[in-house]
C-alpha cells in the first residue's frame, strides 16, 4: 500500500484546454477529474473519472474507433476511459470508450500529465492484465467472431498496452487441447471470442490443467479441485452468449472488453458432473434433463439452421408432450444464508457471494479467481440429510447462475448467485401441455416461472439423479448405442453412492409408478413414439447418460 507522499507524488493540477473552454484538471492518484471553469473563474461542470477506470492515454489527437487515427501534436494528449449508459432494457450497462483531448499550455506540460497518468494508472490497476491468449472461434453464432475481435477488441487491447497471442479455431475443443497441453507462462489470462461452448472449452481446458500440475484425479468425486490462477475473459460472439449475459448483464463485445482491460473479475461457481464415478464435464450455467435435454437433441440435427434451430427444436419437443420417470435426490443448502425464492438479483459485489466466498476459502486471497465446487464439502454426511423424490418430470435443471439471456431476462432463475457455493434445482413435474406452455411463457416476462402448482425449485449443494429400477436397460439403448453392461467395479461404485448419505427422506408425490408415459397430443411431424429416458443437456453438450452426481 502506498503512502499518502507517494500518492502525492502522483497528482498534478494545472489549466488545460478542450476547445476554446478552460478546465482545470485534477489527478490526486485515485481519481482523475476536469472541471469546466467560466470567465470569471467560475466552477462549472465537473466529470470524475476513476484512475482505474482509464483505458488509456495517448499523445496528440488519437482516434480509436470506428478507425484509429492520430494527429501527432506537441502540445494535446488524449484520455480514453469507461463511460457508461443505459443497458437498453438488460439489467447491465453498456460500457462506451469515452474520449477527450485536451490541450496544454506547453509541450512540457503535455509530457508530465502523460507520465503522471501512466504512473497512476500503473500504480491504482494492479489487476490490469499485460498478455493474453485469445481464442476466436469463427464458426459461432452469425460466424462474425473473426470480425467482431479485429475491428472491435483489438484496438482497445492495444490502446491498454495489451499484448495478445491470437488462434482461430479450426475443430471442436482445440481450445481445451491448447490450454491442456501447451505452456502458458507469461500469460496473465485466457479470452474466448465465441459463446457458451467456446467459454466451456476454455473453462474445461483451465480446470483439467490446474488439477493435472497439483497432481489430483479429475474423476474422484471425494477430490477438492484447485481455482484456477488465469481467469477467462469472455467477448460475446455466440447464439445465446448465456455466461457473458449473466455475469456482465449485456451482450456487447466493447462493454466485455473494457472489463477486461481495467481487470475487473467475477468469481464463478463450477458445478461438477460425474456419471457413477467418473468426471463427465463441468457446468456453470445450465445442466437439465427433459425438456432442455430433448431440445438440444433435437437441434443437433438441424445445424444448417444457424440459431433458428434452437425455436424450431423447441416447438418439436414442445409438440410431443414428453415427461421422463426419474430419481431425484438433493442435498439443501442452509436456507439462513439465502433462497430461490427472495428476489434479490446477484451482480458485482454482492453481499451474499462475499460472505460465502469468505466462508468457502478464508485463506484465499484472490477472490477474483474462478473457484471449482467444492467436493470436500459434501464427501460426508455432516452437512445435512439428502432429500429424495420420485415422480415423472417434464424437466430436471440445475443452475449455477440466472442463466438469463437477451430471450429470457430474468433467466431460469432470477435470484441464483454467482458465487455462493450453491445451484438452483428446478422440478417440473408432469402436467398438462398448456401449463407447461404457461411455465415456459413465463420465462420471456417478469412473472414468476415458480408461481405454478407444477414446479418447485431448491437451493442445493449436490442433487443425484436416476431413472427407476428397470429402465437402465432401455437407457443406454435409446440414447446412444452404450452397452447395457455395467463391470463389478461400477457397480461397487453405484452401491457406494446409493447408500452415501444420511437416512433419507422420501416425498411422495400422488400418483402412481404404473402411469403409462405421455403421448402427444397433436398429430404429424411430432407423433412418434416417445423415448423412456431423455439426455442431459450440460451448457450446451449432450451427456449420453442420465446416472448422475452433482456437485
Amino acid at each position: 500500500r502506498r503512502t499518502d507522499d507517494q500518492n502525492m507524488d502522483l497528482g498534478l493540477e494545472s489549466s488545460l484546454w478542450v476547445g476554446n473552454k478552460r478546465y482545470r484538471a485534477v489527478l490526486t492518484g485515485w481519481h482523475f477529474k476536469w472541471t469546466e471553469v467560466d470567465k470569471k473563474n467560475r466552477d462549472k461542470k465537473t466529470v470524475l473519472v476513476p484512475v482505474a477506470e482509464v483505458a488509456g492515454v495517448e499523445e496528440g489527437r488519437v482516434e480509436i474507433l470506428p478507425q484509429k487515427s492520430v494527429e501527432d501534436t506537441d502540445k494535446d494528449f488524449t484520455v480514453f476511459y469507461v463511460k457508461r449508459s443505459s443497458g437498453g432494457g438488460s439489467y447491465g450497462l453498456l460500457w462506451r470508450l469515452g474520449r477527450i483531448q485536451f490541450s496544454c499550455a506547453s509541450r512540457v506540460l503535455r509530457d508530465q500529465w502523460t507520465k503522471h497518468l501512466r504512473a497512476a494508472l500503473k500504480t491504482h490497476s494492479p489487476l490490469r492484465p499485460h498478455r493474453l491468449l485469445v481464442f476466436i472461434n469463427p464458426f459461432g453464432g452469425k460466424k462474425k467472431g473473426r470480425q467482431i475481435y479485429h475491428s472491435l477488441v483489438a484496438p482497445l487491447f492495444e490502446l491498454a498496452g495489451i499484448s495478445s497471442h491470437v488462434i482461430v479455431t479450426e475443430r471442436a475443443n482445440q481450445a481445451r487441447d491448447h490450454l491442456l497441453k501447451k505452456d502458458l507462462t507469461g500469460f496473465d489470462g485466457v479470452v474466448c471470442v465465441g459463446g457458451d461452448g467456446m467459454f466451456s472449452e476454455l473453462l474445461h481446458g483451465l480446470i483439467g490443467r490446474t488439477q493435472q500440475e497439483a497432481g489430483l484425479c479429475e474423476n474422484d468425486p471425494a477430490v477438492a479441485l484447485q481455482p484456477c490462477p488465469l481467469h477467462i475473459g469472455i467477448i460475446p460472439a455466440g447464439s445465446t452468449d448465456c455466461v457473458c449475459f449473466a455475469t456482465v448483464g449485456v451482450v456487447d463485445p466493447v462493454t466485455s472488453a473494457l472489463h477486461i482491460i481495467i481487470g475487473d473479475s467475477q468469481p464463478l461457481d463450477v458445478c461438477s458432473v460425474h456419471d457413477v464415478s467418473a468426471q463427465v464435464r463441468y457446468s456453470v450455467s445450465l445442466l437439465g434433463y427433459g425438456f432442455y435435454g430433448d431440445v438440444l437433441a433435437e437441434s443437433e440435427k438441424h445445424r444448417w439452421m444457424g440459431p433458428l434451430r434452437y425455436d424450431y427444436s423447441g416447438a418439436v419437443v414442445y409438440l410431443s408432450n414428453r415427461s421422463y420417470s426419474g430419481i431425484v435426490q438433493y442435498l439443501p443448502a442452509d436456507p439462513l444464508l439465502s433462497s430461490p425464492r427472495d428476489k434479490t438479483r446477484c451482480l458485482a459485489g454482492c453481499s451474499v457471494c462475499s460472505r460465502s466466498t469468505e466462508r468457502l476459502f478464508p485463506h484465499s486471497s484472490d477472490s477474483g479467481s474462478l473457484y471449482s465446487s467444492h467436493f470436500s464439502q459434501f464427501s460426508t454426511d455432516s452437512e445435512g440429510e439428502w432429500v429424495s423424490v420420485e415422480g415423472r418430470f417434464r424437466c430436471v435443471s440445475l443452475t449455477c447462475m440466472s442463466s438469463s439471456c437477451a430471450r429470457s431476462p430474468l433467466g431460469l432463475s432470477p435470484s441464483a448467485h454467482l458465487a455462493d457455493g450453491t445451484g438452483d434445482l428446478i422440478l417440473v413435474w408432469d402436467t398438462h401441455p398448456l401449463g407447461f406452455l404457461k411455465f415456459l411463457y413465463r420465462h420471456t416476462s417478469t412473472q414468476d416461472q415458480f408461481d405454478l402448482p407444477f414446479v418447485e425449485v431448491h437451493r442445493v449443494k449436490a442433487v443425484r439423479f436416476s431413472v427407476p429400477s428397470g429402465r437402465e436397460e432401455q437407457e443406454y439403448e435409446e440414447i446412444g448405442g452404450f452397452s447395457s453392461e455395467i463391470d463389478e467395479g461400477q457397480r461397487e461404485c453405484v452401491d457406494t453412492v446409493s447408500r452415501n448419505g444420511s437416512q433419507q427422506h422420501l416425498a411422495q408425490r400422488a400418483m402412481t409408478s404404473e402411469r403409462k408415459a405421455a403421448t402427444p397430443f397433436l398429430c404429424g411431424l411430432c407423433c412418434k413414439k416417445s423415448p423412456s429416458v431423455s439426455v442431459w443437456n450440460c451448457d450446451g453438450e449432450i451427456l449420453p447418460f442420465t446416472k448422475i452426481v452433482c456437485k
